[in-house]
């Protein structure tokens, strides 16, 4: 998820990254987490962030949602973590590393001082477990470590990776949360008792989770960022309704709001009390097609779906001008994003000439799943019901709880979903394997699509140094991928996030991480 050395450093083709243009403004400056922070911190305060849905696991090597993610890497911490503007990496729990003339062996020195919290300091042991144990998630992140061959601790303070062969995203891959560190052989606990009540390096320990209400973590005293955090608590809670959510900020009942609904944002802008931040970001929501499920195993189909969605109109309905149509898997922010990749953009008489070639030329009645509460994504699913009738396809609408909704999509239990994804490291690795190779854990972004074609260009691009040749096979990946419309590509937005006026230092990277060590709440 991030990428770093020494000292703060920028991957190659990394200039090619852009704040995502058309996004609008907020009412507090989205720059960095120096810009957000007002006066001198202030110790102490119990924050809660009210959310969409409930995390689904803790165990940071096997699980894919966001809502665990963001929890999780406020107690695990990664060798580099990704720069405020995400643009690169710089050291977390390695101070920096030297590399073999070969591009094969990196040899990482450990920042001194730092314990779990429970007091017992990291070693090196700690880290070749923990990345042994990521490596082994065959059902989860193991594939980010496909490259590596070794793991070795030959030093308390030095670590040692051979790779296999050299691997351009190394640093990236490393810094991805499924590679954070955890006590070795977790400290004496079985896998499972241990994510019951994780333990890490980060800023916050674990306090308890009452699944489907509320998750909390408390501060951990022993944290080798001297001074930090600031809070004494931060508790996520479980609240999928955009109402609720909102009543909740104005009320004190939670200082942070995620996801306010786009039809809100104008309003929270002017709102006593309110700060309405629209964070850059990279993320992309998509229209996903289970193609395990007849007729979307037909290109025809799915691409006649693609090209039937007016993305402008869903910017306007849906984002309220908050956004971009999208055109490709990657967003914009990502190095070697072909912006000449076209997408199937909207054109409604190409559209039925697609659904004349497919399988049911005359149309077919399937479902669209949805999560409850989230007032956007229903919109979406309204606005497609239309979109898609004159294609002779009727489309009934599926609404589930969040978390159910997560484990149906995951499962393939479905026809059709929206979808989205946020980048966790500067480098396409991880989203181009996640989201087009069917044997990695994630099935294809749980679609099951497989175009050999993508998938070998998307591997070669691992393990190929040169910048010009990664853009020309990562440009393969986008354009084959467009063309083959496995998912609908609908729309880059920004991160919204509607917080108090009292909440200071609360900044969300254009990877979607945040860092709530760095937050603290005025009196």
């Amino acid at each position: 998820m991030k990428h770093r050395t020494t000292t703060a450093i920028t991957l190659l083709a990394v200039s090619a990254l852009a704040a995502l243009a058309g996004c609008g403004g907020s009412s507090s400056s989205s720059s960095g987490p120096a810009a957000a922070a007002s006066g001198a911190p202030v110790r102490g305060g119990d924050l809660v962030i009210a959310r969409t849905a409930d995390s689904q696991s803790m165990n940071n090597t096997t699980v894919f949602d966001n809502e665990s993610i963001w929890i999780f890497e406020q107690i695990f911490q990664t060798l580099y973590t990704v720069t405020p503007n995400g643009k690169g990496v710089q050291p977390m729990l390695a101070t920096g590393y030297t590399v073999s003339a070969d591009k094969k062996i990196y040899t990482f020195t450990l920042r001194s001082g730092v314990k779990f919290s429970t007091g017992q300091p990291m070693t090196s042991a700690d880290v070749k477990f923990s990345i042994d144990q990521a490596s082994a998630a065959a059902k989860g992140w193991g594939y980010i470590n496909t490259a590596i061959k070794s793991v070795a601790a030959p030093t308390p303070s030095t670590v040692v990776i051979t790779l296999k062969y050299p691997w351009a995203p190394l640093l990236a891959d490393l810094s991805l949360f499924s590679n954070g560190i955890v006590p070795a052989n977790y400290g004496g606990k079985t896998e499972t008792q241990f994510y019951n009540a994780p333990v890490g390096t980060g800023p916050f320990k674990w306090d308890y989770w009452h699944k489907g209400s509320a998750l909390k973590l408390v501060r951990n005293p022993n944290y080798w960022e001297k001074g930090k955090p600031y809070l004494n608590s931060v508790t996520w809670t479980d609240v999928p309704s955009d109402n609720t959510r909102q009543l909740q900020l104005k009320g004190g009942q939670a200082q942070i709001d995620e996801f306010p609904a786009w039809s809100t944002v104008a309003s929270l802008k002017t709102t006593p009390d309110v700060t309405m931040n629209l964070f850059n970001s990279t993320r992309t929501d998509y229209l996903a097609f289970n193609e395990t499920r007849k007729p979307f195993q037909d290109v025809h189909v799915r691409r006649a779906i693609s090209l039937a969605v007016n993305r402008p109109a869903l910017v306007k309905a849906v984002l309220f001008g908050n956004g971009k149509p999208a055109n490709s898997l990657f967003p914009p922010q990502v190095p070697y994003y072909q912006a000449a990749t076209p997408g199937l953009q909207y054109n409604l008489a190409q559209a039925k000439q697609e659904m004349a070639k497919s399988s049911v030329p005359q149309g077919f009645s399937t479902t669209i799943l949805v999560s409850s509460g989230f007032s956007d994504y229903l919109t979406i699913a309204t606005i497609l019901q239309s979109e898609l009738k004159p294609l002779g396809i009727n489309l009934k609408i599926q609404t589930l709880d969040p978390n159910t909704a997560n484990v149906n999509q995951q499962s393939l239990k479905y026809d059709m979903t929206l979808t989205y994804w946020t980048m966790d490291i500067p480098d396409p690795d991880e989203l181009a394997t996640f989201g087009v190779d069917p044997k990695s854990g994630a099935r294809s972004f749980f679609t099951a699509y497989n175009n050999p074609t993508v998938v070998k260009a998307t591997h070669d691009a691992e393990q190929t140094l040169s910048t010009s040749s990664r853009q020309d096979l990562y440009n393969t990946v986008q354009s084959d991928s467009a063309n083959d419309a496995f998912m609908a590509f609908l729309y880059n937005s920004p991160y919204a996030y509607a917080a108090s006026s009292s909440v200071h230092g609360f900044y969300v990277t254009p990877l979607g991480n945040y860092h709530m060590e760095n937050v603290w709440m005025s009196k």
